[in-house]
């Protein structure tokens, strides 16, 4: 069985009037990602900072790496690596320079040290401008300067609060890859994003917080599973099959985009597809292809939050 590498219960945090969190629970299992989705001022940079130790809750629990968040502070900061939206680089060093400085806070012996910040230029595609100074790198290598400067403590869990905010695809596209990397090294990410399909591509998990509560959590595919408009759209060879397929199948209906091409109503799990294709072969009925039409989160977090994009409201 996996074990918790975070867990929260009935966290609650308020600003004089203003409740931000209201009594969450979370279970983030080692060695995968979770993803907290919801629009901006709906509390998920509170939650990083009550579960990274920088605020403290008024009210409930919450245990990172087995550590209790409130009684053992240093135990839960050995444990964890933070990278916000804006990297925490130093414009003054150069890169090498930036994760010596990291090193030597960490208490890493000099040989230790250069065999430490050798092997993460090489790893995060930064040798080559090792030397530069880190106010002249891009947006996407100062992130990756960041999140290296992050590892040098070997941290269990990673907290990255929106890390790929502002990076062109490209960028984004290599930083996904390194996080990926990250999990199959055991490492646990705990994901904050406001793009939706980030966490899709990324998490195992991902729970939607809307107004300071969780109105959601499952995997990408549960979640899409629970908005309507799943179907199984049908590709028929002949005007007979396709004629035959609709006075067969309950709920079908045309598919307006092409001819010859039906719409199914189904919850897009396969025991539904095989259920219409069941149907269609009882018939005689031969299909040409199919395929399973789902909601994207996009769907998801509209019909949860009643807001098309996660980037609507003021933080």
């Amino acid at each position: 069985m996996t074990s918790s590498a975070i867990t929260a219960s009935g966290l609650r945090k308020a600003y004089k009037d203003k409740i931000v969190l209201d009594g969450i629970d979370l279970d983030v299992a080692a060695g995968t990602i979770f993803s907290l989705l919801g629009p901006n001022g709906a509390g998920k940079t509170t939650t990083v900072n009550v579960l990274t130790t920088l605020t403290k809750a008024d009210g409930g629990t919450a245990h990172v790496a087995g550590h209790d968040v409130a009684a053992e502070t240093k135990a839960v900061r050995a444990a964890i690596g933070v990278t916000g939206q804006f990297a925490a680089v130093d414009d003054l060093l150069t890169g090498r320079e930036n994760l010596q400085l990291m090193a030597n806070l960490k208490g890493l012996k000099s040989a230790e040290g250069k065999r430490v910040v050798d092997d993460l230029l090489q790893r995060f595609d930064l040798t080559e401008s090792a030397q530069k100074m880190s106010a002249t790198y891009s947006g996407g290598m100062r992130r990756k300067l960041d999140l290296a400067m992050t590892l040098i403590g070997k941290p269990q869990i990673i907290f990255l609060d929106e890390p790929t905010t502002g990076l062109d695809p490209r960028s984004r596209r290599t930083m996904w890859d390194i996080i990926r990397q990250l999990v199959a090294d055991g490492v646990t990410i705990f994901l904050t994003t406001q793009y939706l399909e980030e966490a899709d591509r990324l998490a195992d998990r991902i729970a939607v917080l809307d107004q300071g509560k969780l109105v959601a959590q499952g995997t990408p595919a549960e979640l899409k599973r629970q908005i309507p408009g799943s179907h199984v759209r049908l590709r028929f060879d002949s005007d007979a099959e396709f004629d035959s397929a609709l006075r067969v199948l309950a709920g079908a209906s045309r598919d307006g985009e092409e001819d010859l091409v039906l719409r199914v109503p189904s919850d897009g799990g396969a025991k539904s597809v095989r259920a219409v294709l069941a149907q269609l072969d009882a018939h005689y009925i031969e299909v040409e292809e199919f395929s399973v039409h789902t909601p994207d989160l996009d769907d998801v977090f509209l019909a949860l939050t009643g807001r098309t994009s996660t980037k609507v409201d003021a933080k």
